[in-house]
């Protein structure tokens, strides 16, 4: 956000100003009064008359007064943002549709975690473990481990409720059989990436929102930006970024939230930044040094 205010050249100097008041004429002898305000050289700075206190610039009148707005705005937001303080957090009957800060709860982390795909489990049975599954789920479905068979089959058996698994997993391994999504992706059959690159997809959210929420039902939207390409040297589809939202329909099933339908559209997607992009090698180095987050709300 950017701070508006003066430009520094307001004032009400004209450049017209000859020194003598109207009708006089140049043979009479009369005496200039300069003004302390209102007249000199807008570039320069301004003049002050003895004896008189300055007065305060535009600019810093204007930037305390944005200062005392944010700091309010802040004062609000870390006390829950008014309305959402008398919401009830097991939503019976449903939810606002005004968005909610993203701040401690209180509650403990999930210290599970499947065994066999090292996904986050044991999410709590509130909005807030919802969301907590929601955005852990949309990281492990846009994770690279979609592209390998063994993988991709761990995680829908993780994720989706068991009426719903074997169907998914089915329309997945459809969709990959054909080899035009591995190819696409620049890897081959089996979902490897070329000697000498490293293979990206990581999902990344920045948000997520209750859409519905009762009766062991929730619909979550999360909010994501997506990692995807081919990091190394020559690479024809390097690694770019997109962004998503991912919206899920979860059921509390086995003691924990599971996936019973997911729809994906594009964006919101920002205005890109005016920023170099990095080297093939520093992008690879950064997807192998760098781990992910278990996500909770």
């Amino acid at each position: 956000m950017s701070l508006g205010g003066d430009d520094g050249y307001g004032g009400d100097y004209d450049g017209h100003d000859t020194g003598r008041p109207r009708g006089a004429t140049s043979g009479d002898h009369l005496t200039r009064t300069r003004l302390p305000e209102g007249d000199g050289d807008p570039y320069g700075p301004p003049r002050r008359g003895a004896g008189r206190a300055a007065k305060p610039s535009r600019n810093l009148i204007t930037v305390v007064g944005v200062v005392v707005l944010l700091l309010a705005a802040i004062a609000f937001v870390n006390r829950g943002g008014g309305k959402d303080d008398d919401s009830d957090g097991g939503g019976s009957n449903g939810t606002s549709s005004e968005s909610r800060p993203t701040a401690p709860s209180g509650e403990r982390p999930v210290e599970g975690k499947n065994s066999v795909t090292g996904i986050a489990s044991g999410f709590p049975k509130t909005e807030q473990g919802a969301q907590s599954a929601a955005a852990n789920y949309a990281v492990a479905l846009g994770s690279d481990g979609m592209f390998k068979s063994a993988r991709r089959e761990a995680i829908v058996n993780t994720l989706y409720a068991p009426d719903v698994a074997t169907t998914r997993l089915k329309e997945l391994d459809k969709a990959f059989s054909n080899n035009r999504i591995l190819a696409n992706a620049g890897l081959d059959s089996d979902g490897n990436a070329p000697d000498g690159m490293t293979f990206v997809s990581r999902a990344n959210p920045v948000g997520t929102k209750m859409v519905k929420f009762k009766n062991g039902e929730a619909r979550v939207a999360v909010w994501h930006s997506l990692l995807f390409g081919l990091a190394g040297e020559g690479s024809k589809t390097p690694v770019a970024e997109s962004w998503y939202t991912d919206t899920f329909d979860l059921k509390w099933a086995k003691g924990d939230w599971k996936i019973v339908q997911r729809a994906q559209k594009s964006g919101p997607a920002p205005v890109g930044r005016d920023q170099t992009a990095s080297s093939a090698e520093d992008m690879a180095n950064a997807v192998e040094g760098f781990g992910g987050f278990t996500y909770a709300r």
